[in-house]
């Protein structure tokens, strides 16, 4: 792979990760809020929230490098009407300003916590509608390899299963943080942290399952195909099977055995500082495979015809 491709994998991982994690810290922030209160939910929530942005930003100059001139990407948007490029760029775009309102909203208080909420639920609409374009881009029929149903449930699979990782590891910084300055109700920040981080681990397990199932379903599809697919479906069990099972393991490793712990040591009271360096290992591990999936999904490649 050159230099353009790993510049997508970045720009997708990146930008699917912020998407998910925007949605997962909304749906969490929610029932945060009705179990323990606004403010509490606030404290929980908000230095998480002030991570999604600088990613994002991270994988979008990095889809500059996918250009083969940068200053000419405006142009890329010059077919919204038909182009799911130009829709994925300027849903990109879209999903960051508005992201950055409800961020600026959220954290200095501003306006009303309605319609933060209104606020918010639009960005994470328009978040959704960039990963559905992301996967709209890949739907070509000279390309049987991306051409399959495996490439939108996979994207929104790295979408939330990232989202959720990130966003567990997020809550940890924060609880962290708050010790450090013993600042608040550390009580009441240790059990939505417990709370939180039990849903995540199972959210992990069951989209972990997915793409266990997904995965030896798109290959074996492709094994059944004519070529270019078996090629493809050759390369994944041949040239690139080291690669496929070590993405696996690791995505194993962090999703399901760590997850599983983590779920443990969250049912418990006085296990946070076990619990969150779970969390951070499975995270990383999670993220690994996943951009090793990514480098899967481009490296094999292959086009029908010329």
């Amino acid at each position: 792979m050159n230099v353009h491709e790993w510049a997508l994998v970045v720009f997708t991982i990146c930008a699917q990760m912020s998407v998910g994690a925007f949605v997962v810290l909304g749906v969490i922030h929610w029932f945060a809020a009705r179990r323990a209160g606004a403010d509490e939910a606030d404290r929980l929530a908000d230095r998480a929230l002030l991570a999604i942005g600088p990613t994002l930003v991270l994988g979008m100059a990095a889809s500059l490098l996918h250009l083969g001139n940068p200053f000419n990407g405006y142009l890329a948007v010059a077919n919204l009407g038909s182009s799911w490029l130009s829709r994925e760029i300027v849903s990109g775009v879209v999903f960051a300003g508005a992201g950055a309102v409800f961020a600026f909203l959220q954290w200095r208080k501003q306006a009303s916590a309605r319609v933060r909420n209104v606020v918010g639920l639009v960005a994470a609409a328009i978040g959704l509608a960039l990963v559905f374009s992301m996967a709209q881009v890949y739907l070509l029929r000279t390309v049987p390899v991306w051409n399959t149903v495996a490439t939108p449930l996979m994207f929104f699979v790295t979408t939330f299963l990232l989202g959720s990782l990130a966003i567990g590891a997020a809550f940890v910084a924060s609880y962290r943080h708050l010790q450090r300055r013993n600042s608040g109700n550390l009580d009441t920040q240790a059990a939505l942290l417990r709370g939180s981080l039990r849903w995540i681990a199972i959210v992990s397990i069951v989209l972990l399952g997915v793409e266990f199932v997904v995965l030896p379903m798109r290959v074996a599809y492709l094994a059944a195909g004519p070529a270019p697919a078996s090629q493809s479906a050759a390369m994944f069990v041949g040239q690139f099977g080291l690669v496929l099972v070590l993405r696996l393991a690791l995505v194993f490793a962090g999703a399901g055995i760590l997850g599983v712990f983590v779920y443990q040591n969250a049912s418990s009271t006085g296990r946070e500082r076990v619990m969150g360096n779970l969390t951070y290992v499975a995270f990383a591990l999670v993220l690994i495979g996943e951009v090793l999936g990514r480098f899967l999904f481009y490296a094999t490649y292959v086009r029908v015809g010329i």
